[in-house]
């Protein structure tokens, strides 16, 4: 029942795991050990991973039997991974903007 429900809101528990090991593996090496930080890289590992790996596993034409070690890429990257894609899937826009004039 709880597995669905997550499925439902779009939550995939294997890659949403190994995000969480990265994140944990990218806390270990900061300086800084503040709750709130810890707290938000933590959430931003986890919801990197289970919500971008789809897209990245898209665009590079990679296997489904990649995902969980993207998962974990992505959670390890947290933010800075949203970052990285998204200036590329920028760039690929305003590169297909100005091929279609």
């Amino acid at each position: 029942m709880m597995k669905e429900l997550l499925q439902s809101i779009g939550i995939n528990i294997a890659i949403s795991v190994a995000g969480l090991f990265g994140s944990l593996l990218m806390i270990g090496k900061q300086a800084t050990h503040q709750w709130k930080t810890t707290f938000f890289s933590i959430i931003s590992g986890v919801a990197s991973a289970n919500y971008i790996t789809p897209v990245i596993l898209d665009m590079t034409k990679m296997s489904q039997k990649y995902e969980v070690s993207v998962g974990f890429i992505m959670g390890f990257l947290g933010l800075k991974g949203v970052e990285m894609i998204s200036k590329k899937l920028v760039k690929e826009d305003k590169k297909n903007d100005s091929s279609d004039k």
